[in-house]
């Protein structure tokens, strides 16, 4: 039978659009469902802050009336304001959240995406992008056999051959790197930090949690300096930072998060995060009836296997500077130290990193961990 595609136009298509992707994983280990009434928020115009500089268009395919894909397309206006040289820029738009039945459908899918950002104005497309660069970038390549940790994706691996057969071509990989947090680090990581704890102008320090938003900003401000000249930056927006951390407070532990002061001034940060996608699994994408009873009891003290440390940065001024690699030594052993005697972690995962990033490769080679998940970014003229 004939493939449709269809335009979401209301709440109703939305939550089909979520739900087709559990129907799609519903016989894969590896697929971490995600909270259907978070999912469907982050597609909903009103309930996600990304969406105020976004425009987003969703489509269902379905083939006698049963839904057998979907796909977003979506530019983002911040993301046209970049330089070109910096992986995005004037004419490139985006499509994501995408998942198909079979190949044709899946082609038929990237086409009526692709024609959308015609539409626009575009005259490039990059994906897949879920749909923020601070979201879920790339395809996963490298890695099905695990799950992913939070906030990280998992697709089929049939899409590789699919989306390079419409003549996709590779425009930046993303690693995440695996590494055991039970043992220190090789001796010379502990020489490093032992030197800058005997420094006096550094100080490490946790997080206040009870000034939550005065540590936001710092952390921003950070951010949106440490990595302004990296592919695919796009600054994060105040609302967005807002609405982040009102989601993500519940994970956030103050032993878990350092902000670096040189002479009194911050100009480093490390996030980590214990793995929610431990205690969501077999949660199946609902809190009813008793998910919420389980997820708050271990929200209270986790017991979590994984950490996860999605976000780091260090003051542009200092990047080419030893003490930029000091400063990160030093977060990552104060985390790990931490995650271990008081959360029960025995693995760590940092990332994304970009493939070309080699100031954060080269520290994630010295702390002798090693890259677990692959994610690509694809490219492609309109």
């Amino acid at each position: 039978m004939t493939v449709e595609i269809l335009p979401v136009t209301d709440q109703a298509g939305r939550r089909a659009f979520v739900d087709y992707a559990f129907a799609h994983y519903a016989d894969d280990p590896n697929w971490v469902p995600p909270l259907k009434g978070e999912a469907v928020g982050m597609i909903t115009p009103g309930k996600n802050a990304w969406l105020t500089h976004a425009e987003q268009q969703l489509f269902l395919a379905k083939r006698g009336g049963k839904v057998v894909g979907r796909i977003s397309a979506h530019i983002d206006r911040l993301a046209l304001e970049q330089p070109a040289e910096q992986g995005f820029g004037p004419g490139t738009g985006f499509w994501g959240y995408f998942d198909a039945e079979d190949e044709a459908t899946g082609q038929a899918l990237i086409a009526r995406a692709e024609d959308w950002l015609r539409g626009k104005g575009m005259t490039r497309a990059l994906g897949p992008v879920s749909a923020s660069i601070w979201e879920e970038p790339g395809l996963l390549i490298r890695g099905h056999d695990h799950p992913p940790t939070v906030m990280m994706g998992h697709q089929d691996p049939r899409y590789q051959g699919w989306i390079e057969g419409l003549g996709y071509t590779k425009a930046k990989d993303v690693f995440t790197y695996d590494l055991d947090v039970t043992g220190g680090f090789p001796p010379l990581v502990q020489r490093i930090v032992a030197a800058g704890e005997k420094n006096a102008r550094i100080r490490i320090r946790q997080v206040d949690k009870s000034k939550f938003d005065r540590e936001a900003a710092i952390i921003l401000a950070i951010l949106n300096d440490a990595w302004s000249d990296n592919w695919g930056f796009v600054p994060l927006t105040d609302p967005e930072v807002e609405e982040v951390g009102k989601k993500l407070k519940p994970i956030v532990f103050e032993d878990l998060i350092y902000i670096a002061e040189l002479e009194g001034e911050p100009v480093a940060f490390m996030i980590t995060l214990p793995d929610l996608n431990e205690p969501l699994k077999p949660l199946k994408g609902s809190l009813l009836p008793f998910g919420w009873a389980k997820l708050l009891l271990w929200l209270r003290k986790p017991n979590a296997r994984t950490m996860r440390v999605p976000l780091m940065g260090v003051v542009k001024r200092l990047q080419a500077s030893r003490l930029a690699s000091q400063l990160a030594f030093m977060m990552i052993d104060y985390s790990r130290r931490a995650a271990t005697a008081r959360y029960g972690a025995t693995r760590g995962e940092i990332g994304w990193i970009l493939e070309d990033n080699q100031g954060m490769v080269a520290i994630a080679d010295t702390i002798e961990s090693r890259v677990n998940k692959l994610y690509r970014i694809y490219e492609k003229r309109l």
